[in-house]
């Protein structure tokens, strides 16, 4: 049987909308908008949200709008378009009318990366990423990737890449041109609530590897003290988490601190397990909300909570599967320290659509044991703690040396980057002092450069290193300090 490219198209569209009740096998994700989870369970699964029965929609009367936008095109617009690329197109312009951040259709290539990066590690700059109000956003940079390493911060959004603007490409298009090859550089121009103007990072991009649990022991007023940092929800987190707690039970540790700050998110299944271990069995540790309002609880089977007191520590790169631990604690009687968390209360599934393309679709909210939903608003904690100064800076944008008497909002920046490496530079309000010019003097005396007072290039390059591992080493996390104080109060 012969058929024309527009009954085809039809046909497609058909195929999409029927495909949520064939295709229900999907992915439940509790995760930022940047794919980097596979598939969780088969929608037979009993334990599976979002396994009820899915009927199939009438198709709409006037669905041959479609076609009739298609052979439009394809008789009379000026060049010739590729099947695919209308295909797609409409796809997309579907999803976007439910101006969604968290729906997004992934091809073919984007599925793939998806599954690679869970799977072992990938090669790019190791950030999460959404799309909000148009920008492309770090949510958080992974933990030593090459993102951290020169300061990105969540919240940041991304102008250009390589000096190509990303306004008008979806997030999977602005996704591929950061994305590359480990050794190959990108130049990111990037936007900081705050910061006037846009400043320039150069990326070396590198293989990230997925590891996703890290472990520690502080000795606080002489009890000792466990710490898990996690990453990321994906496949084997919770296996990981588990270990690595009962080996620091069997250490004897008499308090424990699980920290989330920065961690994007990921599984579902994965947080689940893991709140299982310390919530119990009277009290749910998640809710989910269908389209229709029903509300269906989750407990564990635990029989009591743990006998030795936790803190969960969180900051505003933390969303989604780090608020359902987060809150999900709070309300369970934990501290929660830091700052308010991302904002993300929804679940995602990802569909395959039978070409090996997907659309990653919300279905699903989550709320909290007691039935808040943190959507756009975060989890508050119970003890505030900010970084110091310094942790908020940017790089130097030093195209013109900064000299004394002269006052710029980059002054101000490189004050405070300079203040907190101990150098005192008199001020922080941007204007270029006697005091400011010795400490500059100092800086650079005691790093071998030439003592001109002047911050140039050099200057201001060293002074963003160091200032960017002293970070990495956590010599001032005041945070972590704050989480450990408060943990025997």
């Amino acid at each position: 049987m012969n058929l024309k490219k527009s009954q085809i198209v039809l046909i497609l569209v058909a195929a999409l909308v029927l495909g949520f009740a064939g295709a229900y096998a999907g992915v439940q994700l509790a995760q930022p908008d940047e794919p980097n989870t596979k598939s969780l369970a088969d929608a037979g699964d009993e334990n599976t949200k979002g396994s009820s029965n899915t009927e199939t929609s009438d198709l709409p009367a006037n669905l041959d709008k479609i076609t009739q936008a298609y052979d439009l095109i394809k008789q009379n617009y000026l060049e010739d378009v590729e099947d695919k690329q209308l295909v797609e197109g409409a796809i997309e312009g579907m999803l976007a009318t439910l101006e969604d951040p968290h729906t997004s259709y992934m091809d073919v290539e984007t599925v793939d990366q998806f599954n690679n990066q869970i799977e072992s590690s990938f090669e790019g700059i190791g950030a999460e990423v959404s799309m909000t109000n148009g920008m492309v956003t770090i949510v958080a940079p992974i933990k030593d990737s090459p993102a951290e390493k020169v300061g990105l911060r969540p919240n940041d959004q991304v102008v250009t890449v390589d000096g190509e603007s990303l306004e008008g490409l979806n997030l999977n298009e602005a996704v591929a041109k950061i994305r590359g090859e480990k050794g190959s550089e990108v130049v990111l121009e990037i936007q900081r609530a705050g910061v006037t103007e846009p400043f320039k990072v150069t990326i070396t991009r590198d293989e990230i590897p997925v590891e996703t649990v890290y472990s520690s022991t502080e000795t606080i007023d002489g009890k000792q003290t466990g710490i898990l940092e996690v990453t990321n929800f994906s496949e084997n987190t919770a296996k990981e988490f588990e270990e690595q707690l009962n080996a620091l039970e069997k250490e004897g540790i008499e308090g424990l601190v699980i920290d989330v700050r920065g961690n994007p998110g990921g599984l579902l299944n994965v947080v689940e397990e893991m709140l299982a271990l310390f919530v119990p069995e009277d009290m749910p540790y998640i809710q989910i909300e269908d389209g229709n309002g029903e509300k269906e609880e989750y407990h564990s089977q635990l029989g009591e909570k743990k006998g030795y007191p936790i803190s969960v520590l969180i900051n505003e790169g933390s969303a989604s599967a780090s608020e359902i631990l987060a809150v999900a604690m709070k309300e369970l009687g934990y501290d929660v320290v830091g700052e308010t968390s991302y904002g993300k209360g929804t679940v995602q599934q990802a569909v395959p659509l039978g070409d090996g393309s997907s659309i990653k679709l919300t279905t699903y909210k989550w709320l909290s044991p007691k039935g808040e939903w943190i959507n756009e608003k975060g989890v508050e904690p119970t003890v505030e703690a900010k970084q110091p100064d310094y942790y908020y800076t940017y790089p130097i944008e030093a195209e013109e040396p900064f000299v004394y008497d002269h006052t710029d909002e980059g002054i101000a920046n490189m004050q405070v980057m300079l203040s907190g490496l101990g150098y005192d530079t008199g001020r922080t309000d941007g204007y270029f002092s006697k005091e400011t010019e010795k400490a500059v003097e100092d800086f650079q005396a005691d790093n071998e450069l030439d003592a001109t007072g002047e911050v140039d290039q050099e200057t201001a390059g060293l002074i963003e290193t160091q200032v960017i591992e002293k970070i990495r080493d956590n010599e001032d996390d005041q945070q972590m300090g704050t989480a450990l104080d408060e943990l025997y109060q």
